[in-house]
């Protein structure tokens, strides 16, 4: 996987995270970790029915991955926004547990 840690720009007089590209992440933010799926999560909102890609990443601790970042596949490419603060695992600074959707669209 590639950690995507978003740049605070100015645009217009506004601050905006900007993230880079998944072909220009270097090598030293590549890290490796349990990725399962779970078949998504199911939602029914206004009486519709939808399922949104979640995920649950486990890894060793970093201490760059945090709930602004994002992550994406090296097989596939798709990009996944961490929903919230990974979780330091007996905070022990050893593993890390985090959910994470997929984002569609252009990111």
């Amino acid at each position: 996987m590639k950690l995507l840690i978003p740049e605070w720009r100015t645009i217009s007089g506004v601050d905006k995270k900007v993230y880079p590209n998944v072909e220009d992440v270097t090598d030293e933010l590549i890290f490796f970790g349990n990725f399962k799926t779970f078949g998504g999560t199911e939602k029914v909102v206004n009486e519709v029915y939808s399922i949104e890609d979640t995920a649950v990443i486990e890894t060793w601790y970093r201490p760059e991955i945090r709930a602004e970042c994002r992550i994406a596949l090296l097989n596939t490419n798709d990009v996944y926004e961490i929903l919230v603060s990974p979780e330091n695992i007996e905070m022990r600074n050893q593993f890390l547990k985090f959910k994470v959707k997929r984002i569609r669209g252009k990111t």
